[in-house]
């Protein structure tokens, strides 16, 4: 049996292995799926013993995205703009390195919530390896302009001239931000720690649409500081987890699952107790 995994360190909240068994079983597919705690320093390793074991794909999250993107043989154009990989496919004795997030990220935002980038005003809330991942996706729907935040101004200004020769990008410190956006998406781990980023509340209107890339049971505090000020939509990041591991998914096997059945039911099991 084919045999794909998700590696991390910690990997016990996982839900990567409950979506790829919903994949398989809507599509008929034989596989067997895991998630795998790896030692800070034995990444490399743990992936040459999953290689040699029948391994045939990986799902990669933190703290070990760039360490997959050292160690694939190959890498999508996508990838090497992300400068990670969250995807790694064991062809022909190789691992080829790809990253899903923007694309999932993308597919849910135009798909689930009919949110349209293009001539679209864009804020995104940090600097960090999360944000770089879903840039280049983003800014191909051709979106009026794209503002990094950053507590760190220059590591908004070193990811702005990353891709500025790819659209309207620019970088800002919060307390410079001076007016609405159409849509704003929270790209830092604040979430995480009960946290909101020091945005300006100007920045949110009631045309404002409010992604949060991470997901709780409950909405996040950059959910409730937005759904407060009256944004149009406040979303959380629950549905570019399922539609990147579909990406995935699809990568591997030549067939892509159908997504909406598959997030109703990862947020049924968030808010069981």
């Amino acid at each position: 049996m084919d045999r794909y995994a998700v590696m991390g360190n910690p990997i016990a909240h996982s839900k990567s292995p409950m979506i790829h068994h919903l994949f398989a079983e809507q599509t008929n597919q034989t596989l067997s799926y895991e998630a795998i705690l790896v030692e800070i320093d034995n990444f490399n390793q743990a992936v040459t013993d999953f290689s040699d074991n029948n391994g045939k794909g990986l799902n990669i999250t933190v703290p070990f995205k760039q360490d997959a993107w050292q160690l694939a043989s190959q890498r999508t154009a996508r990838a090497e703009l992300a400068g990670a990989v969250n995807t790694l496919s064991w062809i022909n004795g190789q691992w080829h390195g790809d990253n899903t997030d923007g694309v999932g990220l993308m597919h849910d935002l135009i798909h689930n919530h009919n949110i349209m980038l293009r001539d679209k005003r864009v804020l995104i809330l940090g600097a960090g390896g999360a944000v770089r991942g879903i840039l280049s996706p983003l800014i191909s729907e051709q979106p009026k302009s794209v503002v990094i935040a950053n507590r760190t101004v220059t590591k908004a200004e070193t990811l702005a001239s990353l891709f500025s020769d790819t659209g309207n990008v620019s970088a800002s410190a919060y307390q410079d931000l001076s007016e609405p956006f159409d849509l704003v998406i929270n790209g830092t781990a604040a979430s995480l720690q009960g946290e909101l980023p020091p945005v300006p509340e100007h920045c949110i209107s009631e045309t404002t649409d409010c992604y949060d890339m991470m997901y709780a049971s409950d909405p996040t505090p950059f959910m409730h500081w937005a759904g407060k000020l009256g944004a149009s939509k406040c979303m959380d990041g629950l549905g570019m987890l399922v539609e990147q591991a579909a990406e995935s998914f699809f990568i591997w096997r030549q067939v892509r699952p159908q997504t909406q059945s598959v997030i109703k039911t990862v947020r049924q099991k968030l808010l069981s107790p």
